[in-house]
């Protein structure tokens, strides 16, 4: 039998999140967040470039030699949580996780490299709706170009490299400059998506699309589990310490027996919701049982996730219903993650083929 996974954090782990945290508290204040997703740059470059550049975090999933950091998806998860816990709108999950993902299974050392540096932000344009392992749109090679359009792309606006499907069956890459990108109306304004549309477009082949996408989408979708942990576990502390200073009748709102049981109820679900986030990050990290962890984790974040805000907007009161209050922008993120990389009802359907208990 193997030895049972140690899903405890280490002491690097540890330390990696509290400079995490600290970085964030220092530039990623909620009234900073509100203003740059009401403006026409929501993305905060200069965050970016301290998470990406100053700590060297986008290149956590890239070998040393290629100028990354060589560390594992552990750590990766550490700082999603973070960064989760901050709704922070900045390209990691798309460019240091899914793209770089993509990009390891071509093995482009020099686009590694420069993902892992922080001197190119890449995007896998595929819709951030599709889910792992399902089928995705590809656009057309023809003549050494690409034709086409794509939609839903997560974080195509700040990219600077786009890897694209194509209808041969390979994954090309193209510069973002030749390619017209163009906002879609997104729920959630800290993840902005948009259409990509190619006429022409210079492309490099990178290799096969097909165990490259389908990597960076198992990847997307297990580490995804780790932001939607950081992001309820936000929502239930910020919750709990709103009703503790709230007052109604002369006593505390967190006294009342109602609000302890739903609170309480909440607390157990973040907690399982840890753990199935922590074992997907270690399934990924070591190659076992990756499938089904990650189809396990994303099978119950997102609804936990989702109600972890919807719980702390009601029990906030009228303030929770305001735009001042940054619970909106949680709220927001939870339900545009609730579909990203699958629903939770496709990973359930993933699992079921994968532990062989199909539907009767």
């Amino acid at each position: 039998m193997s030895a049972q996974p140690d899903l405890l954090y280490s002491e690097e782990e540890d330390a990696l999140r509290a400079a995490v945290r600290d970085l964030l508290a220092d530039h990623c204040d909620a009234a900073g967040v509100i203003a740059r997703v009401e403006s026409d740059t929501p993305h905060d470059l200069p965050l970016w470039k301290a998470l990406a550049g100053g700590m060297g975090l986008a290149g956590l999933l890239v070998p040393e030699e290629l100028d990354g950091q060589g560390a594992t998806h552990r750590e990766v998860a550490v700082v999603l949580e973070e960064l989760g816990r901050a709704v922070a709108p900045v390209p990691y999950l798309t460019s240091a996780v899914v793209a770089t993902e993509a990009l390891l299974e071509c093995g482009t050392e020099d686009l590694l490299s420069q993902l892992a540096s922080a001197t190119t932000i890449g995007a896998l344009a595929v819709s951030l709706s599709v889910p792992a392992g399902s089928a995705y749109k590809v656009v057309r090679f023809e003549d050494g170009g690409l034709h086409g359009e794509l939609t839903g792309i997560a974080d195509a606006a700040v990219a600077d490299v786009l890897l694209v499907p194509a209808d041969d069956g390979g994954l090309y890459a193209v510069d973002a400059a030749a390619a017209t990108v163009t906002p879609q109306v997104s729920l959630d304004l800290t993840r902005p998506v948009a259409t990509v549309t190619f006429d022409g477009a210079p492309a490099r082949l990178l290799g096969d699309a097909e165990p490259a996408v389908r990597r960076a989408l198992r990847a997307g979708a297990g580490l995804l589990a780790s932001e939607q942990l950081g992001l309820a576990e936000w929502t239930l502390t910020e919750t709990v310490r709103y009703l503790k200073e709230r007052t109604q009748f002369n006593r505390p709102v967190g006294g009342f027996q109602a609000l302890k049981h739903r609170l309480a109820q909440l607390w157990l679900e973040v907690v399982s919701l840890r753990a199935a986030a922590r074992n997907a990050a270690d399934a990924l990290a070591n190659g076992v049982d990756a499938d089904v962890a990650v189809a396990v984790a994303q099978a119950y974040a997102a609804p936990v996730a989702v109600r972890a805000a919807e719980e702390a907007l009601q029990l906030h009161g009228g303030i929770g219903m305001t735009w001042e209050h940054p619970v909106h922008l949680y709220l927001k993120r939870a339900k545009a993650d609730s579909i990203a990389y699958g629903t939770a009802g496709a990973h359930r359907e993933a699992l079921a083929e994968l532990v062989d208990l199909r539907a009767p």
